[in-house]
């Protein structure tokens, strides 16, 4: 159904409002999900790096929240998707974000890479592994010592169609390496494709950079 530039100014306002209720689903396991068992301690951090990853095990959130109050408009039915789907497309997206900034030195772009199992593309996966071995990016992380853990938290959507959804995305990084340890925040915008309760992340960039 194509709707009006009124209306889509409306829906976004509403799901702004949904994602809202949905973030606490969403964030609160990813936020809290430890990766570090999955990753060698390492000495002091410093520097922020390129982005790497550990496995993720986060299963898709279960949403309770109603999308419109009792009695109010049912928003989904001017949307190309259900509000599982959007749940499902939105824990995707945070799990991927915590997997692209969580990383150890002493694991190779296979490793790196495939950790994130099936939440990525192939395409994507393949850019992936190619900036993980950067040798300038892979140099400075192995002589650092770099072991670094992530979080995620939704911000807002940015854009949505049938297909697909481009979630910013506030991700938190947190680097140990032999100089010390440092905490930063990167927003991106990462794309997530798929339908019902299958999507992977197939861009991510970021946010300043857009997605349209």
């Amino acid at each position: 159904m194509e709707l009006s530039p009124r209306q889509r100014s409306v829906v976004f306002v509403l799901v702004v409002g949904v994602l809202a209720a949905l973030g606490y689903y969403l964030v609160v396991p990813a936020v809290t999900h430890s990766h570090g068992s999955a990753r060698a301690a390492a000495t002091p951090a410093s520097t922020p790096t390129a982005p790497g990853t550990i496995p993720a095990s986060a299963a898709a959130p279960t949403v309770s929240a109603s999308a419109a109050a009792e009695g109010g408009p049912d928003i989904y039915a001017w949307l190309p998707f259900t509000q599982q789907d959007l749940a499902a497309a939105a824990s995707v997206a945070v799990r991927f974000s915590v997997d692209y900034d969580s990383f150890t030195y002493t694991e190779s772009a296979t490793a790196y890479v495939g950790a994130m199992g099936g939440l990525v593309t192939g395409q994507l996966a393949g850019t992936l592994r190619a900036a993980y071995q950067i040798p300038g990016v892979a140099k400075l992380r192995t002589s650092q010592k770099q072991v670094s853990t992530g979080t995620a938290v939704i911000s807002s959507l940015r854009a949505f169609g049938p297909s697909s959804m481009t979630f910013i995305v506030t991700a938190g990084q947190r680097l140990a390496t032999s100089r010390g340890t440092s905490n930063a925040s990167t927003q991106y915008a990462v794309t997530v494709t798929g339908s019902g309760s299958s999507w992977q992340a197939s861009d991510v960039e970021l946010q300043s950079a857009g997605n349209e």
